[in-house]
């Protein structure tokens, strides 16, 4: 699993303030990938449909893997 950081953008400050995470599941790479991940975030964190474009991902992130994944060994011991 991937975690990907949520950022809400104030275009007028030119800031990225971090606002929470989703998480990438897919073990494969897809046509979609980071674009069904933005459309998570925007679905779960924009207060409503004009919030919604401030709301962006760090792709970048979504390449790097930062949680473990649980394996056989995980689970038994």
């Amino acid at each position: 699993m991937r975690a990907v950081t949520v950022y809400r953008v104030d275009f007028g400050w030119k800031t990225k303030v971090p606002i929470g995470a989703v998480l990438e599941k897919r073990k494969t790479e897809r046509a979609n990938n980071n674009y069904d991940l933005l459309r998570l975030a925007r679905r779960i964190f924009a207060l409503d449909a004009a919030d919604a474009a401030n709301i962006i991902i760090d792709v970048n992130q979504a390449r790097r893997v930062i949680l473990p994944e649980q394996t056989r060994e995980c689970l038994a011991g």
